[in-house]
C-alpha cells in the first residue's frame, strides 16, 4: 500500500512540475498592461504613428490584476475587433497601479478613474479627445458581450 502512494505522489509530482515550470509564463502572458512609468512615452510614439499612419488612438486605463481588463484585451485581440483594432487604431494600455499611478494622465484626458476600468479614452490624431468614459462603460466586460467592443471599434474609426 505504502508503494502505491509513493508511486501516485511521484505520478502527481511528475504532472505537476510541467504545470510549475509553465506558469511563469503563464503570467508573462497576461501582463498586458506595461510598468506604470512607460505611459508618457508610448503615449508620445503613439501620438507619432498616429498621424503618420492616419489612425485614431485607443487609450486603455487599468491593471494587470483586473479581470475585466484582461477580458478586455482579450477581446481586443479576437476577430472581428483585431483587424479593426489594427486597421484603424494605436493602442496604448497605460497602467494605473492599485488606481495611484497615472491619475494624472488619466484626468488629462477626461477619463474619471473612480468609476472603474478598464476605461478608455479616442483620441484623433493630433491628440485631441474625441471621446472619454465617464461612467465606466466597461467595467463589467467579464459579463459584457464581445460584441460590445466590436461596436466601440466601429463607432469611433475614422
Amino acid at each position: 500500500m505504502k508503494s502505491r502512494n509513493f508511486l501516485t505522489a511521484g505520478a502527481a509530482a511528475a504532472l505537476l512540475l510541467p504545470m510549475a515550470v509553465a506558469r511563469p509564463q503563464e503570467q508573462a502572458k497576461k501582463d498586458v498592461y506595461p510598468a506604470p512609468e512607460a505611459a508618457r512615452g508610448q503615449i508620445k510614439d503613439a501620438l507619432a504613428k498616429a498621424k503618420s499612419q492616419h489612425k485614431r488612438i485607443i487609450l486603455d486605463f487599468g491593471g494587470n490584476w483586473c479581470g475585466d481588463c484582461l477580458a478586455l484585451d482579450k477581446y481586443f485581440h479576437q476577430e472581428p475587433n483585431a483587424t479593426l483594432l489594427k486597421d484603424n487604431f494605436i493602442l496604448v494600455d497605460v497602467n494605473i497601479g492599485q488606481f495611484d499611478k497615472n491619475k494624472d494622465i488619466a484626468k488629462a484626458y477626461g477619463v474619471p478613474l473612480g468609476k472603474g476600468v478598464p476605461a478608455l479614452a479616442v483620441l484623433d490624431s493630433d491628440g485631441k479627445v474625441l471621446y472619454s468614459q465617464k461612467k465606466g462603460e466597461f467595467e463589467a466586460m467579464r459579463t459584457m458581450d464581445p460584441k460590445s467592443v466590436t461596436d466601440f471599434l466601429n463607432h469611433w474609426k475614422k
